[in-house]
This record gives C-alpha cells, sequence and structure tokens, in this order.
C-alpha cells in the first residue's frame, strides 16, 4: 500500500459502535428470512424536476439523513432529514454529496463528488470542514460511500459515476482507508467502480462490493485490511450495504429493485423487493429494527426483528 498524509484528523471522529457486540444475541432479534417487500415513505416526495437519486441514508438521534441529487451537470445534491413524524426539510442545501455517515459526535460525514473529497457537516449548522483532499498530490474521483471504525479511521469507495462533477482524479477507481492521524492508504485500486463499503459489528471485517459483481471480505487485523476474499458473486450492479447487528450484510442492487440479505459466510438468506431502483440501506426507528431504504426518488422502510448499523 502507498500512503500518503492529506490531513490530521484532530480527534473528531471516535467512532459509533454497531449495536452489536456488546450486546447479547437475544438482544439483537431474528434476521429476516424469505421474501419480503418494503414500503415507500408516503411524505418523501421529488424535490428536482431532473432525474435524480436519493442516496445515503443515515439515522441520528430520532431522524434520517440522506443525500439528494441530480443527475445534470455537477451532479447538483442537498442533503435532507426525515424526522419521526414524516417531515421531511432541507439541512445543507448544496453539500455536494453521496453517501453518508455519522461520527462519534453526531455530525454527517459525507463522500462529497463536488469537492472529491470526505468532507464533514456539523448538524447544528451545516458548516462544513475537509477530512480528506487528495491521495498522491490528486484528488479523488467521486466518493461514494463510507464506513466508520470503532476507533475512528474511515473507509470510503471512490469509483468514478460523478467524476464529471469537478476537475481532476484517480487513476484507478479505489478502495481508501483514512486513520486517526489523517494518513491515507490505498486498500484496493484493482476493482471496477467500488461502491458499497461496511464493516462487520466486531470491526474485524470490511465489506466492499464494486462493479465487477462481487461482495469481497477484507479481514482486519491491528487495524489493517489485508488480503480480500470474495464470498458473494454475480451480484447486479451492487450499491450501498448496511449490517445487522449478528454480522449479515444486506447488500442493494441497483436495478434488480432489491436488497438481498447474506450471512458473513455468503449465505443468502432474504430478499426485499422495492418498486424503484435501489441506492442503500440504513437501519433506524426508536428501536433500531427499521430498515431504510433510499433510491429513485423514494425512500422505503419495513419492520424487521434485528438492530444493525446506522449507516
Amino acid at each position: 500500500m502507498q500512503a500518503r498524509t492529506v490531513l490530521a484528523l484532530p480527534g473528531l471522529l471516535l467512532a459509533l459502535s454497531y449495536a452489536a457486540s456488546s450486546h447479547a444475541a437475544s438482544a439483537c432479534g431474528t434476521a429476516p428470512t424469505g421474501e419480503l417487500r418494503a414500503e415507500r415513505v408516503a411524505s418523501v416526495k421529488p424535490s428536482r424536476t431532473g432525474a435524480g437519486l436519493y442516496e445515503g441514508p443515515v439515522w441520528i438521534k430520532d431522524a434520517l439523513y440522506f443525500s439528494d441529487f441530480g443527475l445534470g451537470p455537477g451532479f447538483p445534491s442537498r442533503i435532507r432529514k426525515l424526522a419521526a413524524d414524516g417531515t421531511v426539510t432541507t439541512v445543507v442545501e448544496d453539500s455536494g454529496s453521496n453517501g453518508l455517515a455519522v461520527d462519534a459526535h453526531g455530525d454527517l460525514v459525507a463522500a462529497t463528488h463536488k469537492y472529491k473529497a470526505l468532507s464533514r457537516y456539523a448538524i447544528a449548522d451545516g458548516k462544513r470542514t475537509t477530512l480528506a483532499a487528495e491521495y498522491n498530490g490528486q484528488v479523488f474521483d467521486s466518493p461514494n460511500d463510507i464506513a466508520i471504525a470503532k476507533d475512528g479511521t474511515i473507509y470510503f469507495t471512490d469509483p468514478d459515476y460523478q467524476k464529471a462533477a469537478a476537475p481532476g482524479g484517480q487513476p484507478v477507481t479505489g478502495v481508501y482507508r483514512v486513520g486517526t492521524d489523517g494518513r491515507i492508504t490505498l486498500v484496493d485500486g484493482s476493482r471496477p467502480n467500488p461502491n458499497g463499503v461496511s464493516l462487520s459489528p466486531a470491526g474485524d471485517v470490511l465489506y466492499v462490493n464494486a462493479g465487477d459483481g462481487f461482495l469481497r471480505a477484507y479481514p482486519i487485523v491491528n487495524g489493517v485490511p489485508g488480503q480480500g476474499k470474495d464470498i458473494v458473486n454475480g451480484l447486479d450492479i451492487p450499491d450501498g450495504m448496511a449490517v445487522d447487528c449478528h454480522g449479515n450484510i444486506y447488500v442493494t442492487e441497483h436495478p434488480a429493485r432489491r436488497v438481498r440479505v447474506f450471512s458473513p459466510q455468503g449465505k443468502q438468506l432474504a430478499t426485499i423487493r422495492t418498486d424503484a431502483n435501489v441506492t442503500n440501506a440504513a437501519f433506524g426507528g426508536a428501536d433500531g429494527k427499521t430498515l431504510f431504504l433510499t433510491g429513485a426518488g423514494a425512500v422505503w422502510q419495513i419492520r424487521l426483528d434485528v438492530t444493525g448499523s446506522p449507516y
């Protein structure tokens, strides 16, 4: 791995732990099985006249935040908030964001194609700061999805889907690690358009899917990902992911309009259908057992009997 120190993270990102390893299995609930269907959240309406996507759902306190971006020049994007009562508001008008996560302070960490960087938005006032600006002297292609480890280490994918949003980019589409000291390393630069990224509940496995149709598991030893192993193949243009407290992986398949649930060993457990293209998944709700999905002009939800990662 090559490395480049771009920006020190001054203790901002400690990590939001998943509702998992510190709880008994009985408190975790039961993972879904069989064929299921998610229902649209009626109050979430398109906010643009042109084509666009909702992305990057993340549950923070008592609300779901998500990116709402257009597919026109520059891929304009805003961050919206779906409150528990169904009210939808805009919290950052010009975020330039795709995938979202939450740090230990409850602020948004955003994969921002507008800035070709990893950013942080303060929940209180929407102020943006840069967390990772470049690698080997060049900006990124179009940061897409994010996972944050318990110690504050950030992993993100950098495909080229929104590369045209701003000048510059990388010679490869990659998976990157940002250490708590700001040091950036390339985890894997061999895969076409890596997309969804998630961590196991214990933080010892990094999961990444990509345009090659594989879900790959990278063991993490002493905080460093090792050689990856493919545990699922034949995915239909996979997108964002979530992980439940048992470690099962919820993989969205964009054009197939579905989420497939796989065990950590790659065994398929369930399929959750939607009525439009789907982009990403997150657990939330008052008890953490509602799975929210984003996609083409819609946010869906489905009640499950299991908790999971909030993004």
